[in-house]
């Protein structure tokens, strides 16, 4: 019978070699159990009269990391005539405990008319996009697009604070103003 109690870090002291057995993710030391990784401190007894184990467990989620044709959700943290920066969230469908950050060029908004974009015309700062990962970028950021139909703001806020509805390819409407603004809308899956 296992009874998990608390959260632990390294080093941080759990008991005494003389009631416990040291068990994974524990170490003795001069006649005291420590902690040796980060997790939640665990007691197991057994049926049988020998001492009690002592272990830490450990967090078995791993982080999504971004790779080469992967779909993202990412939020655009902000815009500049050239790209919009985002930070991704999501990687197909697993969440992200790491922060990544993306890239979305001028040249990968659209599939068509790619001279005609306008950045500020298809992202705002604040706006959930999704997209593909079409390279690993450079050092501080991956490059994505949201050239296919299916990629794009999936979810904005206007001007007003009211959320986004798409109303074309193209535009969004603000739900309680009903003004319209531009945006790189995705095709609903």
């Amino acid at each position: 019978m296992a009874s998990i109690t608390d959260a632990v870090v390294p080093g941080q002291r759990l008991g005494h070699v003389q009631e416990y057995i040291p068990g994974a993710g524990t170490y003795a030391y001069q006649d005291f159990l420590y902690a040796s990784v980060v997790g939640l401190k665990q007691i197991t007894r057994t049926d049988s009269s020998e001492l009690p184990m002592m272990s830490v467990q450990r967090e078995n989620t791993q982080s999504a990391v971004p790779e080469i044709d992967a779909i993202v959700t990412c939020k655009v943290v902000r815009v500049n005539p050239r790209f919009a920066a985002v930070s991704i969230m999501v990687v197909d469908g697993k969440p992200c405990t790491d922060d990544f950050q993306g890239i979305i060029r001028v040249q990968d908004v659209r599939a068509t008319e790619k001279d005609k974009v306008k950045i500020y015309n298809s992202f705002r700062p604040g706006d959930i996009v999704r997209a593909q990962v079409i390279s690993l970028g450079d050092a501080r950021s991956y490059y994505l697009s949201t050239a296919a139909n299916e990629l794009g703001v999936i979810f904005g806020t206007s001007v007003a604070g009211g959320s986004l509805v798409p109303i074309s390819w193209q535009e969004m409407q603000c739900t309680k103003t009903r003004a319209i603004e531009p945006r790189k809308c995705a095709k609903p899956m």
